[in-house]
This record gives C-alpha cells, structure tokens and sequence, in this order.
C-alpha cells in the first residue's frame, strides 16, 4: 500500500529492492538511522521480490518519513526508480542501490556538493573501484566510448547507480528512459544531451556481502541498444548522415576507377549511392520525427 507523503522535505532517498533480504537486515537500520537525523524521506521500492523483503521493509513503514512501494510482478530497475521518482515531492532526490555497497554516509557529501554547485545532476564517481573487476571495467569502457561516438560528454561513471538528482527534472526525463538496467546510463545521457549541469563526485564503494549481482552480459547488449534509441530521438542525423556518407565513400571509390577505366558503371557502386541516398532521406524524416517526440519534454504529461 502506498501512503502519499505529505510535507516537503529537501531530499528524499530511493533504494530500489529485488530480493535483497540478506542486505536489508542491516541496510535499513543505518539508512533509518542517517535520514531520521537528517530529516531526510526514505522510499524503498520493492520490486516484485520472492524472498523476504516484502516483510523485513514492513518494519521500517512505522516511520513517518519511509514509505514503501510494492510492485506485483518486477519491473526492471529502471521501472523500480521510476515508480520512486514519480512518488517523490522533495527538491532533490537520491538514488543508491539495495545491495549495500554504496556507502550511506556518502548521502550527505553528494547532497552538499549538489546544492554547493547547482547541479542538476551529480553522479557518484567509483573509477577507483571499477579497477578491482577487468572485465567489468573493460565492458563499461566499451560502453562508454560508444557512448560518446554518439553523445559527446566527458563524463567517466555513467552507470553508477549513486546519484543525486533535481527533482522536477528527473520526473521529466524518466518516460524517455527504460525499465532495465540500461536506465543508469541513459538518465545520465538525457540529462546531458538537454545541456543540463551534470558533475561527478567521487564516492566509496564496499564489497558486496551477500547475494549475488543480475548485472551480465545482456544488459551491456540493451546499453548499447538504449544508447543508440536516445541518440535517434535526440539527434538522429548524426547516426543517418554518418552511414549515409560512408555508402556514398564506398560507392565513389569503387565506381570512379571503373568509369575512367572506360569498363561503364558498376553496379555494386550504384548500388551504395542510392543507398547513401536512402539514409540520407531517411535521417531528414527521423530529425522531423525527433522534433515532434522532443516536445513530449516540455509536455509531459501528454504521454
């Protein structure tokens, strides 16, 4: 049951759950802890868990400034934040993940040096961490700079789940992003991709002790794939003209020495021109398509 929250605090904290009980006995005394003192809301999302969760996050809803959204069936992670986003009032909103390796005494530093700076966003900066695991580090590497064939930005973590966000524009990017786990790095790509202040903030990262992480292959795959949706929705010519100028390279380069060769017209070079055409066409309708679908962000509630 979802209990609306009532006065506007400065921050509220979302931690989204997916069968994170063995985390839970000892994340939520501390998170209790910090935010009663701070003042700070709490909301945990309970994303469709099958273990215990459900139960031990029923504890904490004793409190007035913890509330405790449940989802029927999992929604993804992305759905989880979403669901907390959407039922938050406060100015700022933190994320931090269930799975206790964010340290909770971060909030505070992160918070601070959002407000110091005006940021917009503020992601929390694990590169130190992210050495510890090769082969992680060199997927997110590869993300990162496909990243930025498509975005530039200078950004290191885009996938840290530890962030602080302004709320109003959080709630009015969240529909443009997905429900997995790709929804880390695609909020981050929106926020910069519409010139919104968006800094780093180096944070402390522990072992995770219990439990096992979801993150694998596929979700590098949906990344990449939710990368290239934003970049077709916030500047698609980029991604048209570059196909379209590189079918019209291959089509010269191959037809020119056959026609002053004096052996006609190749067809395989006719073949990429009209295919650089084609792209070129299509790139100019996905730019009109993206004009109308980028209203949707000064009005949002018409989706």
């Amino acid at each position: 049951m979802i209990h609306p929250i009532d006065n506007k605090q400065s921050l509220t904290v979302i931690i989204p759950i997916y069968n994170e009980a063995e985390t839970l006995v000892y994340l939520v005394p501390q998170l209790l802890s910090i935010c009663g003192k701070k003042g700070w809301k709490i909301i945990f999302v309970n994303d469709g868990s099958t273990d215990n969760s459900a139960q031990i996050l029923a504890l904490s809803e004793k409190e007035s400034y913890v509330k405790v959204i449940h989802h029927k069936i999992n929604r993804g992670y992305g759905g989880a934040l979403k669901s907390g986003i959407s039922n938050t009032n406060t100015s700022y909103i933190v994320t931090i993940d269930g799975d206790g390796q964010h340290n909770i005494y971060d909030i505070e530093k992160i918070f601070q040096f959002a407000k110091e700076k005006d940021a917009d966003l503020v992601i929390g900066n694990r590169s130190h961490y992210e050495n510890a695991n090769y082969y992680r580090g060199f997927g997110k590497w590869i993300i990162r700079n496909f990243a930025r064939i498509l975005i530039p930005f200078t950004i290191h973590d885009l996938n840290s789940g530890f962030k602080v966000y302004q709320t109003e524009l959080a709630k009015k990017y969240i529909h443009l992003c997905p429900n997995s786990a790709a929804f880390s790095d695609v909020i981050t790509l929106t926020f910069i991709s519409q010139y919104n202040l968006v800094l780093e903030y180096p944070i402390s990262v522990q072992e995770r002790k219990v439990g096992k992480s979801t993150v694998g292959i596929h979700t590098a795959f949906e990344v990449i794939i939710e990368i290239i949706n934003l970049s077709l929705l916030f500047n698609p010519l980029k991604i048209f003209i570059s196909i379209s100028t590189i079918c019209w390279a291959i089509g010269l380069s191959w037809g020119i020495p056959i026609v002053i060769a004096g052996r006609g017209v190749s067809v395989g070079a006719m073949l990429a021109i009209v295919l650089g055409a084609l792209f070129f066409a299509l790139g100019l309708i996905a730019n009109q398509l993206s004009a109308i679908r980028m209203e949707s962000l000064d009005n949002p509630q018409k989706n």
